[in-house]
């Protein structure tokens, strides 16, 4: 522990020696345990943070808004194949895949503690026969696409220090689902301390700080300090599919979505879906200042996310659902140290374990402390030419938030068996479905068969012996 000293004075210096305020009763474990913690602590962010959201008593909101306007984008064709606007997004996409462009990038680094699950969310079984879990179905999704396009394409997962190794471990133990090892990237998000109001960062324990997750938009500052865009830039890599671990319905390689992206010169480009009911609980795609943004449900007020256009229909309908493409170069330019246009960071209150007077953790019943948070959505605001492009919810989104009700795994495997019935009704089988059209058997289309609608109809036309249409069809 040849560092203690030089580590204690810093902190002293900046006004949170507290830390070291059980040092002497502290085993050696738990001493290096904390100064591995505290090397990894920005001081000089944390009061410039302090300073500017914490002590900066600023209103609840900056935004004017009765100068937000929504964002315009890219309409869903219901007819892509006949649509010439649509087919040259494709061709450019498929073309280029095939030249090893694009990467696959999944946010992973929460556990499943919401869900009553007690490992890494992606390690969740999540599909309704095979119980596979979400990374799999990733894997299998882009295993699809590269015996599709005859590329490999590399995987980038982004963990966190509670969950890397388990994470590390789960691939290597399922042999990585049939992925190339050596095109996996794990890396880990960036933590940050939490604050009490005074800006001391709080204890969780005698020898350990409470840290927290920097936010998703931590994976650009990951990527470029781990060393992941270097390795992308090296095989050749442009351009960076992004998606949250907790959505099996991800169109992770869609050439449409690369297509558009690449004949808009974009810099980033994010998905849209149009939102379920006025409040529900999503990002709202605006323009505000000339910019694209995106205003978060909880800064939007009611009123707005209520507001309808003059046909009647929402005003502000852009649902943000954490599906992106950026450029390589555009991520290492935002997430470089030296960086001039660094992302913002956001402060929220919330619940924090922290030690009473005694030395007691406490876990508390209400909001205690302040986590310092980046959002990636943040990066349209300086993207060159961001473009949003609708899809549909039915083909692109199901979240799993929750343990039941909304959002939950239940909904989720629901939806599953939904779009793998329009699937099979689409090549023409009949399918019997309950009074909330959901399926009354269990189904499930394997990524590894088809990863999209087109391609299954297809290959369903294509097989001389069709299965039998049964509770539990598994199709691979």
């Amino acid at each position: 522990m040849s560092n203690y000293a030089e580590i204690r004075e810093k902190f002293e210096k900046s006004g949170q020696g507290h830390v070291f305020k059980y040092w002497g009763g502290l085993t050696d474990s738990q001493k290096s345990r904390l100064l591995s913690q505290l090397e990894e602590v920005d001081l000089e962010e944390i009061a410039h943070l302090n300073e500017t959201l914490l002590f900066a008593n600023k209103t609840e909101s900056q935004v004017d808004f009765s100068r937000l306007e929504p964002a315009p984008y890219v309409k869903y064709s219901e007819n892509k194949e006949a649509d010439p606007v649509w087919q040259k997004a494709k061709s450019v996409g498929e073309e280029a895949i095939r030249a090893g462009k694009l990467a696959a990038f999944v946010v992973a680094g929460g556990q499943g503690t919401r869900l009553g699950y007690d490992a890494p969310k992606g390690t969740l079984p999540i599909s309704p026969v095979k119980h596979k879990p979400f990374f799999q179905i990733f894997a299998e999704k882009i295993r699809c696409a590269q015996e599709k396009y005859g590329v490999e394409i590399p995987f980038m997962v982004m963990t966190s220090i509670i969950n890397h190794t388990q994470i590390c471990d789960f691939f290597k133990s399922n042999a990585y689902f049939g992925l190339n090892p050596e095109k996996v990237v794990f890396f880990k998000q960036g933590f940050i301390p939490s604050v009490d109001k005074f800006g001391k960062i709080i204890l969780s324990d005698k020898g350990e700080i409470a840290l927290a997750p920097n936010g998703h938009g931590g994976c650009l500052r990951a990527m470029v300090r781990s060393g992941a865009i270097a390795k992308l830039k090296e095989l050749g890599v442009e351009y960076i599919s992004y998606f949250q671990v907790d959505n099996p319905l991800v169109n992770i390689i869609d050439p449409y979505f690369l297509g558009f992206h690449i004949l808009g010169n974009s810099e980033m480009s994010s998905k849209m879906i149009p939102k379920a009911y006025p409040l529900e609980k999503v990002g709202h795609f605006c323009i505000y200042n000339g910019k694209l943004c995106v205003i978060e449900y909880s800064d939007l007020p009611a009123s707005y996310q209520e507001m309808r256009d003059e046909n009647g229909g929402l005003k502000f309908v852009a649902g943000s659902v954490a599906i992106h493409i950026l450029n390589v170069d555009f991520v290492e330019a935002k997430g470089a140290d030296d960086s001039d246009c660094k992302l913002p960071f956001h402060v929220a209150f919330k619940k924090v374990p922290f030690l009473d007077q005694g030395g007691n953790v406490v876990k508390p019943e209400k909001p205690n402390g302040y986590k310092y948070e980046m959002f990636v959505f943040d990066a349209l605001e300086s993207a060159k030419n961001p473009l949003v492009l609708e899809g549909l919810r039915c083909d692109e989104f199901s979240a799993v938030k929750n343990k039941e009700g909304i959002d939950s795994p239940a909904t989720c495997k629901r939806d599953q068996r939904r779009q793998f019935a329009e699937w099979l009704e689409a090549a023409g089988v009949s399918l019997e479905r309950d009074s909330e059209k959901t399926p009354v058997y269990d189904i499930e289309i394997s990524p590894l068969f088809a990863s999209n609608k087109a391609d299954f109809v297809e290959k369903w036309n294509a097989l001389e012996k069709k299965p039998e249409i049964r509770d539990g069809l598994y199709i691979e």
